[in-house]
């Protein structure tokens, strides 16, 4: 890494959470983000094993000063999933107590599925910025996937959580998704520059991140003109 801003992306089963059946399945990725010069930190979807999330951050000299959530989904934040309990935002909050920044439409769905308190969280609008030392991150609302998911824009990086992947989008047929909110979110993130880095929630693909303007060339998602086949190709028409 150079400059000063502090960016890594970690994959669940190979950088953390090496040897978890559930984390390598799930090919999550975690992301550190955060100012080198004032050493503070924030991680974005922290899930699987908080310990090894915070010893990665304590080699590289940072502290935690916060935790993103792009959504409340067990696998970005904890809690149950197919019969297993996913380490999260609980146990993070136990080792270092720093707020959990949210969607305001995400607030009450994190909430039940973690077990935290309404007081652990800060909720955010669309087009909120949080600071990090000097470094500046745009909350994005991006709903579709869920109510209040969120993308995380820093220094022309774009951190999708389950919104969009390198190859196709979050899935719409779960509790409190929704088609046309999802064509709405890609179209938001479509008018972002070309140059812009795409960096998604897990690895569907074997690059780990691509540019916008290669994704919107190739990913099926772009390729509807009119919401109308959007909802068609999703079978919502």
């Amino acid at each position: 890494m150079t400059g000063r801003l502090y960016f890594r992306q970690l994959l669940s089963g190979r950088d953390f959470a090496v040897g978890d059946p559930v984390a390598t399945q799930m090919i999550n990725f975690v992301y550190l983000v955060g100012d080198r010069d004032t050493g503070e930190a924030v991680v974005v979807d922290p899930a699987y094993c908080i310990d090894d999330l915070l010893e990665v951050l304590d080699t590289d000299g940072m502290h935690l000063t916060g935790a993103l959530a792009t959504h409340y989904h067990p696998d970005h934040v904890g809690g149950s999933f197919v019969g297993h309990d996913i380490e999260g935002v609980a146990a993070l909050l136990e080792r270092r107590p720093v707020k959990i920044h949210v969607n305001a439409a995400e607030a009450e769905w994190v909430r039940r599925t973690t077990g935290i308190s309404a007081d652990d969280l800060e909720p955010h609008a669309s087009g909120d910025i949080i600071e990090v030392g000097d470094i500046r991150i745009e909350l994005l609302h991006t709903p579709g996937h869920t109510p209040g998911s969120q993308c995380f824009l820093v220094d022309g990086m774009l951190v999708s959580g389950d919104t969009l992947f390198l190859e196709g989008c979050g899935r719409t047929d779960l509790p409190g998704s929704d088609t046309e909110a999802m064509y709405e979110s890609l179209q938001r993130l479509a008018s972002l520059p070309d140059n812009t880095t795409l960096f998604p929630g897990h690895r569907y693909s074997p690059p780990a991140s691509a540019t916008m303007g290669h994704v919107k060339n190739l990913n099926f998602v772009f390729k509807p003109k009119t919401k109308q086949q959007w909802l068609q190709m999703f079978g919502a028409a």
